[in-house]
């Protein structure tokens, strides 16, 4: 593992995916993954908490089954970018991590600044949007 400042930020002079820049990349997205998984084990707390406490009101019911229902809409797409966050790990163990699936031309390191689990170029990104919007 190599070792970087807090400071460190990639810079596109430097060798894409070098061993910092995976390092940096794969720091981020470990942490990431962690404050997820603490929110998730947080939410579970909340609502076996709240299951214990039955409303007398009707209107607090549905408000709170409203709350509880948007709150597990929310962890299943934070348990479906955990398992994104996987996969890029494991792309940076493997070697492949920052390159474009469709291209394999390197992603840019501002888009994956932006979006570590980015798996297109913005470029091929656009061009698979716009298929998605003929096909709608």
């Amino acid at each position: 593992m190599t070792k970087i400042s807090k400071n460190y930020r990639p810079d596109k002079k430097e060798k894409f995916m070098n061993a910092k820049m995976k390092e940096y990349f794969r720091l981020k997205l470990f942490n990431w993954k962690n404050e997820l998984l603490r929110e998730s084990s947080q939410t579970l707390v909340n609502l076996q908490k709240d299951e214990n406490t039955a409303k007398p009101d009707i209107t607090d019911r549905a408000s709170e089954e409203t709350e509880r229902s948007f709150e597990l809409r929310t962890r299943d797409r934070e348990r479906k970018l955990i398992n994104k966050i996987n996969s890029a790990l494991k792309k940076i163990e493997d070697g492949n991590y920052g390159y474009c699936e469709e291209t394999g031309e390197p992603i840019g390191i501002k888009r994956l600044e932006a979006r570590p689990i980015a798996t297109l170029s913005i470029e091929a990104q656009e061009i698979h949007e716009k298929k998605e919007r003929k096909l709608n």
